[in-house]
This record gives C-alpha cells, sequence and structure tokens, in this order.
C-alpha cells in the first residue's frame, strides 16, 4: 500500500484494505477510563484492543494527569497489537478521537509515519452498517522500533516561549479557557498570551471532522499558515494532538508542538503566570 496522505479515513474507505491494515480500539473517556468492556460488547473486525491509560500516558503526577508515556511501554503495546513498521494503521474511538488522536500523535511522534484515524470512529463505523465483531484477534507481535521523535515536544517555559513570541493554542473549551468553568483542574484561566481554539468545535456533533475547507477557514482566520509555527496544549494533552490532527486535516499543516503536560502541569507550580 501507499502511505496515506490525509490522517483520516471514512469508514467505507477503510472496510476495503480492512485485511492490509493494523487496527487499534483505544476508546476512552475522560471520567470513564476503563472502555474494555465496550470493546468486548463489539468493534471493528481484526481490531486490537489497547488501553489508553498507562499506554498512552503515564500514570498522572507532577508532569499533568497525562503525562507522556514510557517509551518502553508504549512500544510493548504497540507491538502486541500487531505495529510493524511497514504496515499502515488505523486508530478509532467511540465516535469525537479524542483519544484515537493521542495514539496517532504518539505513533507519530516515535516515527510512525503511516498511520490514520478512523474519522467519526465506531459510531461512523456502526452507521455506515459495517460488520461489527466480538471475536479477539490474536496478531502475531509487531516489529514496531521508535525512532527519534517525529513530533515536537514543549515544556512549560517552550509553551510560555510560543505564547509570548509565535502562537500558542488553548484547545480547551472556551469556558475554561476563559475560566468560567473549570470542572477539572484545580486552578482556573489559561497561560498568559494563550489564543483560545477549541478542539472539539472542529468536528461535528456527530464526531466526524468538518470537511477541510471549513477547517482551513477556522485556522486561516487565526492566522496560520503552512509555514506557521504552532504550539498546542489543553487541560492534560488529549485535546492538544485532537487540535494537532485538525491541523493536519484541514491541509494547511502548520509545524506542530505539543505541550503535553499542559495546564494540568502549568498549574503546579505556583510561581507560573495565570490569566483569566
Amino acid at each position: 500500500m501507499t502511505r496515506p496522505t490525509h490522517p483520516l479515513i471514512i469508514p467505507t474507505a477503510l472496510s476495503t484494505i480492512l485485511d492490509s491494515v493494523t487496527v487499534i480500539d483505544t476508546r476512552w473517556k475522560l471520567g470513564e477510563p476503563l472502555r474494555r468492556h465496550a470493546y468486548d460488547e463489539g468493534h471493528l473486525p481484526g481490531a486490537a484492543w489497547v488501553e489508553f491509560e498507562g499506554v498512552m500516558a503515564a500514570e498522572p503526577g507532577t508532569g499533568g494527569r497525562h503525562p507522556m508515556p514510557d517509551r518502553d511501554v508504549f512500544t510493548a503495546a504497540m507491538r502486541a497489537a500487531g505495529v510493524d513498521n511497514d504496515r499502515p494503521v488505523v486508530v478509532y474511538d467511540d465516535d469525537d478521537s479524542l483519544a484515537a488522536s493521542r495514539c496517532w500523535w504518539l505513533l507519530k511522534y516515535f516515527g510512525k509515519e503511516d498511520v490514520q484515524v478512523l474519522d467519526g470512529g465506531f459510531a461512523a463505523w456502526q452507521a455506515a452498517g459495517l460488520p461489527v465483531s466480538t471475536d479477539e484477534p490474536a496478531p502475531p507481535e509487531g516489529d514496531f522500533y521508535p525512532t527519534d521523535p517525529g513530533a515536537a515536544l514543549l515544556d512549560a517555559d517552550g509553551a510560555a516561549d510560543f505564547a509570548a513570541g509565535k502562537l500558542l493554542l488553548d484547545a480547551r473549551p472556551a469556558d475554561r479557557f476563559a475560566g468560567r468553568n473549570e470542572t477539572v483542574d484545580p486552578v482556573a484561566g489559561h497561560i498568559p498570551a494563550a489564543v483560545s481554539s477549541p478542539s472539539l468545535a472542529n468536528v461535528t456533533e456527530a464526531g466526524p471532522f468538518l470537511p477541510p475547507d471549513d477547517l482551513a477557514m477556522r485556522f486561516t482566520g487565526l492566522g496560520i499558515r503552512t509555514d506557521s509555527e504552532v504550539g498546542i496544549y489543553c487541560g492534560s494533552g488529549v485535546q492538544a494532538t485532537h487540535l494537532a490532527l485538525a491541523l493536519e486535516a484541514s491541509g494547511i499543516r502548520p509545524r506542530t508542538s505539543i505541550y503535553i503536560g499542559s495546564w494540568s502541569h502549568w498549574i503546579t507550580d505556583p510561581e507560573r503566570p495565570v490569566e483569566k
């Protein structure tokens, strides 16, 4: 297969190549982290289950609520799911691609380029009338080997530098950015000079992303071009990867850097400034 040129794939397109790709189910919701039951009740044929907590993120702590995972733990989980260096991967979750985008970004961070997200997730697959399985596959262990990072990470100082001299996007809902409705973290507000760009505004109510032209219009309205350097953060590094996926899907494809610790890490130091 040729390397995909778009980060998203629709259900009908995936159904025609299902035997030629490795499919990962990583359904997860904030507040309901253990979703193995959803996989057991039905999943894409041949899809391997990969837990979000512990694989896509390390244990919460001073690094934030969803810090970068241990490289070896992530690699072992991908190999157990059958991920090979030379075989394309498609990742999906329930519908909005939040968890899937984190896996997509991590695979790209560790050098895996031929990875896509199923647009609209499991809900879109079912809506298309495509087959669902309850059988758990036993794929041969993959040979995935992480290489030098293919994406850029920011720490707190780097995020502050982006906000001051480039562009730092806050992917959380606008009310959390404004400090009006902080329901997750103990401190409300945002990093000074950051710009609000709610990631979930880039998907439809049903879950799939907006068309590329609509996404491009949203981002060009923020002054983003292909040669732009864009930093992204959110609450804990999940919606930030979702926004990075939307930027890629828009066709603009600027250089993005993710502050994985995000707001939940920023506020661990009371000396860091907070704006509302």
